[in-house]
């Protein structure tokens, strides 16, 4: 019986070919085009799938199309771990360099609500023996793309949910999985220069986390609860009507971490970092059209605000000088020439940061630094434009058992009590304490290095008490001096007064 199937079967397929063969030989091109359009059209009739097709490349295939890139990261993440046949790909720019995904002609599943679905990567060559060198690869004939097979009932909820899932899911592992950038500003090029951009990078390694971080953990869940709520303020900006961008002032003595929390947020945001130097940048225009080139999910940095051009309260001395007038610092006369060639204004700097020009482009936070927060104009850092101002104060005992855990991987000690004490009697910055944490051979341990930091308290609180002492001795020498004038002055009305009755008399 088997048998007798099977031989039918052959029997058939026989007969296919054969019709097949003659409908290829003897028919002409347009019959046969016009009957495969029916057969076409009849197979879709019955049947019941929808096919979407992602190409590779769009357009004059010059560009590699930005839907065909997510699909890939998408089911290179989720589904082409049960795939059989897969391609390695190296990644530049990545935590993961390399990518593993579907290879071509293969075949995965995937669900969504319920509602189940196939991806296949496809690839096509037309014409093997052509080349093409402006070709992607090499093949002007080969073309690649994603092809998404789903029933016909679930069209609006694939065309109109799921494929705005993939697109986006796509994008946020794309932003997980790369290598964040550290960029600066080239400098003005001349009338001849050209640049492709006016920024170049490099990898951002820094290792710094709020874990890590010196600072009272209070002060640190604060700051990271602004960042996730900004993070995820999308449609409440939007609602309120205001910009997708978020300022912050960073003040405080030096050593006291504030580059350190700039390379803190970016890690814990995954944002690359735009470090701005104002004193290379030719003027306004440039300005802007450095800010045109930062994308979203960034940080724009400007370290030392204060020392940046004529940006602060000194505008206004300069301008009570007269134009003969020569500065008698010879410092800074060389500082202002150097300065001659940036145009940069406030008003410039003002626009940039809270302007029209800053709505272009969302989901930014931009970054000032300053040893002197009493040195810059009110203007500058008013809220709205540095919206939270946070303080980077003097090592405290909280941010002292961050330190310690970072370098000697301890998390307490009886020598602890004693610190905490000192540090409260003194101000000592971070970067000091975490220089006399550090072990400077090997033969240092824990109690050795807190002995150090302790010596090093002890030295820090003598000093601050003869400075103390002597700026008491200071004010006391000025007051009596005061009241020594005071008495001077007193003594000459009186003795003119003297003078005025004798003569009177």
């Amino acid at each position: 019986m088997k048998g007798e199937v099977w031989s039918q079967m052959g029997s058939l397929m026989a007969t296919i070919v054969f019709v097949y063969t003659i409908f290829e030989r003897f028919f002409p091109p347009h019959i046969r085009d016009r009957v495969q359009a029916y057969t076409q059209k009849l197979t879709n009739h019955f049947n019941p799938y929808v096919q979407i097709t992602f190409p590779e490349f769009s357009g004059e295939r010059l560009k590699r199309s930005e839907a065909y890139t997510l699909i890939q990261t998408y089911l290179s993440a989720n589904s082409s771990k049960r795939a059989k046949r897969l391609k390695a790909e190296v990644v530049k720019d990545s935590n993961t360099p390399l990518v593993l995904s579907m290879d071509d002609n293969e075949e995965i599943g995937d669900e969504f609500e319920g509602v189940k679905l196939w991806w296949s990567a496809n690839k096509v060559t037309t014409n093997p023996q052509r080349y093409n060198p402006f070709s992607y690869y090499g093949n002007s004939d080969e073309k690649r793309y994603y092809k998404l097979t789903f029933h016909k009932r679930y069209r609006d909820l694939i065309t109109m949910s799921y494929i705005k899932h993939v697109l986006e899911e796509g994008k946020e592992i794309e932003m997980r999985n790369r290598q964040l950038k550290l960029y600066t500003n080239n400098p003005s090029s001349g009338w001849y220069g050209y640049k492709q951009s006016k920024w170049s990078h490099i990898v951002f390694e820094h290792p710094a986390t709020f874990e890590t971080l010196a600072m009272e953990n209070k002060k640190k869940e604060e700051i990271i609860k602004d960042l996730v709520k900004f993070k995820k303020g999308k449609e409440y900006y939007a609602k309120i009507g205001k910009a997708w961008k978020r300022g912050y002032l960073l003040y405080g003595p030096p050593g006291t971490g504030k580059s350190t929390m700039i390379a803190a947020i970016a890690n814990f945001m995954n944002y690359d970092v735009y470090d701005l130097e104002l004193t290379a940048v030719k003027d306004n225009t440039e300005l802007r059209k450095l800010l045109i080139e930062t994308p979203s999910k960034s940080i724009i940095v400007i370290e030392d605000i204060d020392c940046s051009l004529d940006l602060t309260g000194q505008r206004k001395k300069k301008k009570e000088m007269s134009d003969d007038e020569e500065p008698k610092d010879p410092f800074r006369k060389n500082e202002e020439e150097s300065n001659k060639s940036s145009k940069v204004t406030l008003s410039g700097l003002l626009n940039f940061i809270d302007g029209i020009w800053s709505s272009c482009g969302g989901e930014r936070i931009i970054i000032f630094t300053t040893n002197y927060v009493e040195k810059l104009d009110p203007a500058l850092i008013r809220r709205g434009r540095m919206d939270k101002h946070i303080e980077m104060s003097f090592c405290g005992y909280e941010a002292f058992k961050v330190l310690a855990n970072n370098y000697l991987d301890v998390e307490s000690h009886h020598l602890f009590g004693r610190i905490g004490k000192l540090l409260q009697q003194t101000h000592v910055s971070p970067a000091d304490v975490a220089e006399n944490l550090m072990p400077k051979s090997v033969d240092e341990d824990v109690e050795t290095c807190l002995q150090k930091l302790i010596v090093a308290l002890e030295m820090a609180k003598e000093e601050a008490r003869k400075k103390a002492e002597e700026e008491e001795a200071r004010l006391k020498e000025e007051k009596e001096k005061e009241e020594y004038a005071q008495m001077e002055d007193k003594n000459k009305d009186k003795r003119k007064e003297d003078v005025k009755g004798n003569g009177f008399h």
